[in-house]
């Protein structure tokens, strides 16, 4: 498969993978299956290269980005992270400043790394 170089090479690809994806995966042959994984490769590897998303550079910014990645409501986070629901809110706002125990909850709960809270806490 050749590389996809712009938007109607990217749409050619994904009406391919429709009408293969069509088909069902149990009507649809080795080859065909094996051309649809081929194919959403070659889309990915366009997507990655084309729609790129900046790394947050706040810590709230890589907080949120975590809840959405992880699909977290701030309830949901607030408990996680051992803190009130209106504490969460108030650091988030940055209306309060975030405790030494929060930061290592953010840490240990979302995987943040302890480089990146250092430097944006």
């Amino acid at each position: 498969m050749k590389k996809i170089t712009n938007d109607s090479g990217y749409k050619e690809v994904m009406d391919r993978i429709d009408s293969l994806m069509a088909i069902g995966s149990d009507g649809a042959s080795k080859e065909e299956l094996a051309e649809i994984r081929l194919l959403a490769q070659t889309a990915q590897t366009y997507e990655q290269a084309r729609y790129v998303i900046d790394a947050p550079t706040t810590l709230t910014g890589m907080i949120e980005m975590k809840m959405f990645e992880m699909k977290l409501s701030q309830k949901v986070l607030a408990q996680k992270l051992k803190v009130s629901e209106a504490k969460l809110s108030l650091i988030m706002n940055g209306k309060q400043q975030a405790s030494i125990a929060f930061l290592k909850a953010v840490h240990t709960e979302l995987h943040i790394d302890a480089k990146f809270i250092l430097e944006h806490a």
